[in-house]
Order: structure tokens, then sequence, then C-alpha cells
């Protein structure tokens, strides 16, 4: 009898090109070759190996391996959303970043694809009220890949981080599908205050290197945010805007500046980088 594990290996597209790519990488690089079977040819599914990945990228001596790997299992085998939301996300990395050019790039080296994904175990625990666990894995995350994600924020699918430094989302942010953000964005507060504190960012957003979205605040969809701009109040669909503090300075210049990440503003005065 077939293992159901195997059958959905066989109708998984996605899955299938990642194990092709691997034996194909194997080949090619033979030293890497523990790598390649222990991460991805090993794994019957892409919810095994993404546990695997996750649980040998944040283990300690305060938590094993083992145990962080039955965690990430029980929320894959609970919650088939984070695999849908994971599969959105690596499509997502492949199509916008010009440096992915194979699947298995973001799972086997790409911080911010990984982030992601070790953040959506860590809300999916966060929402079964395990509260600590969660805040583990925040810390870990943290600690390995410089990203701090609070496990309370919503984050939806489709997700880019290039280059994926000093990212910084807070507890009560909610950020929409098909979101790109570049490195050191922060999705923060302005004081200190208990309550709902944190940006609110729509679909199809591009938020530009360096930006800092800070406050109870609304970012329209499909709309951009220039990089190293302070944006402190709303921001309307589809503009683009720019500034300490941000101002609209225009339209998002397309209908999905999150997927075209096209970063320059084409302003009157000539075109000005991102």
């Amino acid at each position: 009898m077939v293992k159901p594990e195997r059958r959905i290996a066989e109708v998984d597209p996605v899955w299938t090109r990642i194990a092709e790519e691997a034996e194909a990488a194997v080949a090619q690089e033979p030293l890497l070759g523990g790598m390649f079977h222990s991460c991805i040819l090993h794994h019957p599914t892409m919810e095994r190996a993404l546990a695997y990945r996750l649980a040998l990228k944040l283990s300690s001596g305060e938590m094993s391996e083992q145990v962080l790997r039955e965690i990430a299992d029980e929320a894959y085998g609970s919650e088939p959303d984070l695999t849908t939301a994971a599969r959105a996300d690596l499509v997502a990395v492949y199509e916008r970043d010009p440096a992915c050019h194979r699947f298995i790039q973001p799972i086997l080296y790409f911080k911010g694809f990984q982030a992601i994904q070790a953040y959506r175990v860590g809300h999916w625990l966060w929402r079964q009220g395990r509260h600590d666990l969660a805040y583990f894995i925040q810390m870990r995350v943290s600690e390995i890949f410089g990203i701090d994600i609070h496990p309370a924020a919503r984050v939806g699918r489709g997700i880019m981080i290039d280059h994926a430094h000093s990212i910084v989302i807070g507890e009560t942010a909610v950020v929409g599908d098909n979101v790109s953000m570049l490195h050191s964005v922060t999705l923060g507060g302005t004081g200190k205050e208990d309550d709902d504190r944190h940006p609110k960012i729509g679909n199809g957003v591009l938020i530009g290197a360096g930006a800092k979205v800070l406050g109870n605040i609304r970012v329209g969809d499909c709309s951009r945010i220039a990089a190293g701009s302070v944006v402190l109040h709303d921001v309307p669909p589809k503009s683009t805007v720019a500034g300490v503090p941000a101002k609209v300075v225009g339209e998002a210049g397309c209908a999905q500046p999150s997927v075209t990440m096209d970063q320059l503003l084409g302003l009157s005065s000539g075109d000005r980088g991102m």
C-alpha cells in the first residue's frame, strides 16, 4: 500500500520541482550532497523538509533539534494553511528576487524565507495559547536571522523579504498578501501604549529598504513606500510616498508594485531611487 505522504508528493508540482532541483544539485556539487539529501531528498513532503530545516537552524542548548522538529511537524499537521502560505512565499521569492533561480534556494539559503516560515510556526503556537514556546521561537529567529517578528503579528501569504536583515514587525501589526519588503524595514509603534499600536499593511504593497512605518496607521493596497521614508500617517491605495516624514509624491505607477519591484520614483525633478 502506498503511503498517503508519497501520494501527495507525486501530485505536488512544487515539491516535485524542489526534489528534481536537489538531485541536479547533488550531481553538480557532490561535496554538498549530504546537505541536499538531509534537507530535501530524505523527506517525502515539503512539510517534513521545512520542519527539519527550521529545527536544524533554530536548535540550541536550550531546545533540541528533535523537540523543535516535533513542534513544527505538529503545526504543519494540524494547520494546512501553513504549507499553503509557505508555497506562496516560495513562489513569491522565486518570481520577484532576481537572485533566486531555483526553488531550493529559499529553503536552503535565504534567511527571509526561513524566518517567515519559523514565524508562521510561532504564530500557530501563539494562537494555541502556547505563548512561551512562541516567544522562544521569536527569540531564536531574531538571534539566528536578525529578524524580529512578534508571534502575535498577522502576516499574509506571498511574502518576499529581500536580504532580510534587521526587519522588525510589532505585536499588533498586520501585513496583507503579496507584500514585498527590503532590509531594515520597521513596522513599529510610537510610544508605550498597550493597545492596537502597529501598522496595517494592505495587499500588494512594496516597502523600500530602511523604511519605518510607525503607529496604528493604514497603508493602502498596492502602494509604494520609498526607501528611508518615515511613514506616520495613512497612505492611500495605489500611491507612492517618500520622505521624512513621508508624503504622497504620486501614484504607485503599476497595478502590483510588490510584484514588479519597481523602486524608481518618477518625480518631476527627475527619477530618484528608492
